[in-house]
């Protein structure tokens, strides 16, 4: 599904989402598009787990470059527990996880216990790489 940055950024406000897109810059050893694990519910973000789990702190300057601008959107990659610039132009919005509510971040924070906190670093690297 592809979104405009504005519908981006609304379904990152209240939900974790699977995206793919084409990198920017490409790396070495690396495919040229990324898959990430995203939000900016910051219900869930700044929540006790989030704050442990995800390593979340709030940006302490914006960007030093316009991100809207470059048609990019600031995103908090779970993985690599980091804001990060997604290009607007390729993302392709994989899963849309709710996390808003604590129902809803209850059922996340199962899913991230059993299954992303046990993923290795090479794991983690295979699914950003596919």
């Amino acid at each position: 599904m592809r979104l405009s940055p504005i519908g981006f950024q609304q379904l990152l406000q209240q939900n974790v989402v699977e995206c793919a897109f084409i990198r920017r810059h490409q790396k070495k050893g690396w495919q040229p598009h990324r898959r990430m694990l995203c939000t900016l519910d910051k219900n869930l973000l700044n929540s006790l787990p989030g704050r442990i789990s995800l390593n979340f702190t709030n940006p302490v300057y914006p960007p030093p470059y316009p991100a809207a601008a470059h048609k990019l959107v600031v995103v908090w990659d779970l993985f690599w527990q980091d804001w990060r610039a997604v290009p607007m132009e390729s993302i392709d919005v994989v899963t849309v996880i709710p996390s808003h509510t604590k129902g809803q971040q209850n059922v996340f924070w199962a899913y991230f216990s059993t299954f992303l906190s046990k993923l290795s670093p090479q794991d983690k690297k295979a699914f950003m790489n596919t």
